[in-house]
């Protein structure tokens, strides 16, 4: 793309999630806090088809962007054109990253490690992100900077092990030193069982063997001991009711739906939720420096990026990999697009 160019390509999901590629402009920083980022790839998350599909939305609804900085606001003081980035875009607000050029929050951007590249970088800010704001914010567990000490028991259950949200919750608990994991999941059992430490009772229980199945299968992994911890990455078809049939009555359950009406959830439990979207408002700080951990974290190999399958075509393969993830086809990897494959988009320089 030319210096002189103002145009972009940009993803339109519509409510159908059929998506039109539209030539918009380039966006500015919306205030002095944000920048704006050439898009090299983009992740995709859930929402990314439910707000289309639920809301009657017609958008570009992308959040993950993983590129480098084109333009930056007065305030922006970490980040120059020119550098590798990641950053979280702020639902539901305009510049999502289904585009050429996307817009991003300075305190919800980080650099990416030079050892890590675009397409994994664009793993993971959204769901990163939901995972350890559940798992030390809502549910107040250690952090990695304060792990749980060495002999003491913490049971954890993370429902819906192999998504994203669910795989990252587990990676920050294991480096937060809680165990047992107990990690419910299916077709991804066997990515699950790379991330979690048998040697400290970590467990998988496979939930296509039914609902009955799952919680005796939790109580099995419990042994006698209490569940007072509970990460719930799927918050439906039935895996919160699931789980409170074996938390204690008085343990703490998280939810990652924002706006679903949870029923039979007994009164004495401590019930949370996380809203990813807190990243930009009450939870700022967290955001800010959880993010630059988790790159350093990137850097030094102890936290991975989620595994990426990268859909053809740019941004013309959005429209596959929302309905993909609406009708459940993706288990264990994140869909990514490296927009320069989009036709008709400018070839990164890189």
């Amino acid at each position: 793309m030319s210096s002189n160019t103002t145009t972009m390509k940009e993803a339109i999901v519509s409510p159908d999630l059929s998506v039109s590629i539209d030539n918009n402009p380039i966006p500015t920083p919306p205030t002095p806090n944000h920048l704006v980022i050439k898009v090299i790839a983009s992740g995709t998350n859930p929402k990314d088809w439910k707000i289309p599909q639920f809301f009657k939305h017609t958008s570009n609804p992308g959040d993950d962007i993983a590129g480098i900085v084109h333009s930056v606001g007065s305030n922006v003081w970490e980040f120059k054109p020119g550098d590798r980035v990641a950053s979280f875009h702020e639902m539901l607000t305009e510049g999502g990253s289904f585009a050429e050029y996307a817009v991003g929050w300075q305190h919800t951007t980080f650099h990416i490690p030079k050892k890590v590249g675009f397409e994994e970088a664009a793993s993971v800010p959204l769901a990163s992100m939901t995972a350890a704001l559940g798992l030390h914010l809502r549910l107040g567990l250690a952090t990695p900077w304060r792990p749980v000490p060495e002999g003491t028991e913490v049971p954890l259950v993370v429902y819906g092990g192999a998504s994203a949200v669910g795989a990252y919750a587990i990676k920050l608990a294991v480096k937060s030193n809680i165990h047992p994991i107990i990690a419910v999941a299916g077709r991804g059992i066997p990515f699950v069982e790379s991330l979690l430490d048998k040697s400290k009772g970590d467990v998988i229980v496979d939930y296509r063997k039914g609902d009955d199945a799952v919680v005796q299968g939790v109580k099995d992994a419990l042994n006698g001991r209490k569940l007072e911890y509970a990460f719930d990455a799927v918050s439906e078809h039935g895996s919160y009711t699931n789980i409170v049939k074996v938390l204690d009555p008085h343990g703490h359950i998280t939810l990652v739906l924002p706006g679903k009406k949870y029923e039979g959830i007994p009164e004495t439990v401590h019930l949370s939720i996380t809203n990813v979207g807190e990243s930009h408002k009450g939870d700022k700080d967290f955001a800010y420096l959880y993010f630059r951990l988790l790159a350093r974290g990137m850097d030094e190999g102890w936290f991975t990026p989620h595994p990426v399958e990268v859909i053809p075509g740019g941004l013309g393969g959005v429209e596959t990999a929302l309905k993909n993830l609406r009708d459940g086809k993706a288990s264990g990897v994140k869909y990514v697009f490296r927009v320069e494959e989009t036709e008709g988009a400018a070839k990164s320089q890189l």
